[in-house]
């Protein structure tokens, strides 16, 4: 038990999909985990652990942004020996080639800041996924005849953006997508010598200004819970 995940010892799996949302942690457990149980509800950030295809699975909430995330990520790695850890979530889409419903898979995440800032003083670290987990992704989705694109996205620190130049440089540098939590995860990830990838769906458009009805989202968001179920094990 930590601060923050009320989890005992052996309640959590070395593979852990990371939700933002916690609503959403329990509609995935739910969904795709065989026996999930509750294993966390500190500050209403649910974790459930389950099996799916008889390997143990943690599906825990990260909360939002890379301070928070970077809460659950250090107690996970540090006091439960999580080993592989997938965020999956929402992004918008920053290039006419990717649209509404398609998955990108992150090769690489770019931020203004991150809570790991500090350590690097002036070194700009670029943290990047998993590769093994990277390539067992996108033959996933390719099995499965989803949309998805693999490049850099961008993992901002605010939610309401007002910089509207900065949007334009990451368009004109292919940045795919942007979200707010996997730079952390990626660098934390190194940090410890875990595996890390981020695997999101598009839920709105940066250029075009479309946004998924919610009515949609749950069938798109569950082809991302199994492309990163199928990763974490390939």
């Amino acid at each position: 038990m930590t601060v923050h995940i009320g989890a005992q010892p052996g309640q959590i799996a070395e593979t852990v999909l990371l939700p933002g949302d916690p609503y959403r942690a329990r509609w995935a457990a739910e969904t795709f985990l065989s026996g999930a149980q509750l294993v966390n509800d500190v500050r209403g950030m649910l974790g459930f652990t389950g099996t799916w295809k008889g390997n143990r699975v943690t599906i825990q909430g990260s909360g939002m942004g890379m301070p928070s995330l970077s809460i659950y990520v250090n107690e996970l790695i540090r006091d439960y020996s999580a080993e592989t850890l997938i965020r999956i979530g929402s992004c918008g889409a920053m290039q006419d080639r990717v649209k509404l419903r398609d998955v990108i898979l992150a090769m690489t995440a770019s931020t203004l800041s991150t809570p790991s800032r500090g350590i690097f003083r002036e070194l700009n670290f670029a943290p990047c996924a998993n590769w093994t987990l990277l390539r067992a992704a996108a033959a996933a989705a390719e099995a499965k005849g989803v949309a998805a694109h693999v490049g850099g996205i961008y993992s901002s620190d605010v939610f309401y953006d007002e910089r509207p130049d900065l949007n334009e440089q990451m368009i004109r540098h292919g940045i795919l997508g942007v979200e707010m939590e996997a730079a952390e995860l990626y660098t934390l990830a190194a940090r410890f010598g875990k595996r890390a990838l981020a695997v999101l769906t598009v839920s709105d458009h940066l250029i075009t200004g479309e946004a998924l009805p919610s009515a949609d989202r749950e069938r798109s968001f569950g082809d991302m819970v199994e492309i990163a179920l199928e990763a974490a094990f390939t």
